[in-house]
């Protein structure tokens, strides 16, 4: 078996893996990023097209490399990213960008930190010392590899890493029951003026008409359809499929299938019954199903909706957010949108929730951080957990250099260099 070492190995390049391995390498440590798919940015691959939302609580930018992404694809000529108001209830404005000079920007920034990306490769396996992971085995088209590191950051969305390293989690609610999970596509060809000319954002009348036709499937009675970022195409999030184990490849696969027959069956049903969409074709439809929730890991810290509710900026908080409790159909066939804080709060995320109580070298960042279901239904936006990552990546910086565990990072100190970096309104 290869053998690999670095300073610090982020296990997922999605947003947070992106986060975590570029402030990592901005800070002289030798990074391995692992990546299971073709593509960095977790659900920007999966859902081309997904805005970035909850990118300005109060209308402010969250700032660190959420910012710089942002500005630098705004830079572009043509320009390549822009702000708008988000036309769903109780968000806030949101990134539109072009997906394809995203992903390549993300590459280029990894690139200029020096970290090396390896795609197609999936961790499988913690190799435990006491309390520490002292490396970690993957494979990858080569067989199998072991890669050694100081600090291991695991951003894979699953937890798979944390979890057979022993760290406890809940999958869902704790029953079993997890959000549903969305195939996305664009129209592309539309008369944005036709498709967007009634007051109804979220095509109620046109929905119910297409279910009670037998048409469209039940759980389309809200068409979530958004202009993209670029003239006459709509993105469509509406494809929900409940009652899938993300962590179950079968069942991903099951729900993979079934999403691009109701998703063809909604683009026909939008070109016949929805004034604007007569000559616009489906493209860009997703290689598999986004995956909302499965493991929510124990951290030293669970961070809760009574938190988020008082608008707590916690004294070690690492990103602000406002964004409402976006859940979706995990118990039924409803979704909320209900405010998290009141109308012009926010609250911030602790560093504590992205880290386990016993492994000494391990954090973790996105959505399967340490947090209860209201909680969790409001942080897991890409941009929060872009800023996750930049704080893990920062911290292993900090525990490297004082030679300390993860849990005894000077978080004065971290939540400090997070300012000097660029990320907005931290501290409580």
């Amino acid at each position: 078996m290869q053998e690999i070492s670095a300073d610090v190995l982020v296990i997922g390049g999605g947003t947070a893996g992106f986060g975590a391995a570029v402030a990592a390498g901005r800070l002289g440590l030798d990074v391995v990023l692992l990546e299971a798919g073709t593509k960095v940015g977790g659900v920007m691959a999966f859902c081309p097209g997904m805005p970035w939302g909850a990118a300005y609580p109060q209308g402010e930018s969250i700032g660190g490399l959420m910012q710089e992404l942002t500005g630098r694809l705004m830079a572009m000529d043509p320009p390549m990213a822009e702000k708008r108001p988000c036309t769903l209830e109780n968000f806030g404005p949101e990134i539109q960008y072009d997906h394809d000079a995203a992903t390549t920007m993300m590459f280029e920034m990894l690139e200029e930190a020096g970290v090396r990306v390896f795609l197609g490769a999936v961790a499988f396996a913690p190799v435990m010392e006491g309390d520490r992971i002292a490396a970690v085995d993957m494979f990858d088209r080569r067989g199998p590899q072991r890669i050694a590191a100081q600090i291991v950051i695991d951003c894979s969305g699953d937890g798979d890493i944390s979890a057979k390293a022993g760290v406890p989690f809940t999958l869902g609610d704790g029953q079993g029951n997890m959000m549903a999970v969305t195939l996305s596509f664009f129209m592309e060809g539309a008369d944005w003026d036709r498709v967007f000319a009634e007051n109804d954002p979220y095509f109620r009348r046109n929905a119910a008409k297409g279910i009670a036709e037998g048409r469209l499937h039940p759980h389309l009675a809200q068409l979530y359809l958004m202009k993209g970022f670029h003239l006459g195409t709509v993105f469509c999030n509406s494809v929900a499929i409940r009652g899938v184990d993300g962590t179950d490849p079968a069942d991903v696969t099951r729900a993979t299938q079934e999403g691009r027959r109701r998703c063809l069956q909604l683009a026909q049903f939008l070109r016949v019954d929805v004034p604007g969409f007569e000559k616009a074709h489906v493209s860009q439809l997703g290689p598999t199903v986004g995956v909302r929730e499965t493991r929510k890991l124990e951290g030293v810290y669970r961070v809760t909706g009574a938190d988020l509710a008082a608008g707590t900026r916690f004294a070690d908080g690492i990103v602000a957010c406002d964004n409402p409790i976006d859940d979706v159909m995990r118990n039924s066939d409803q979704m909320t949108h209900d405010a998290m804080v009141e109308r012009g709060g926010y609250y911030t995320i602790p560093f504590r929730s992205l880290l386990p109580k016993r492994v000494r070298n391990l954090m973790f960042a996105g959505r399967i951080l340490s947090a209860d279901l209201v909680a969790f239904a409001s942080v897991r936006r890409m941009p929060q957990c872009m800023a996750m990552g930049q704080a893990t990546g920062t911290a292993a910086h900090l525990s490297i250099r004082d030679g300390v565990p993860v849990q005894a990072v000077d978080t004065a100190e971290l939540v400090r260099m997070l300012r000097m970096q660029g990320v907005s309104r931290l501290g409580a």
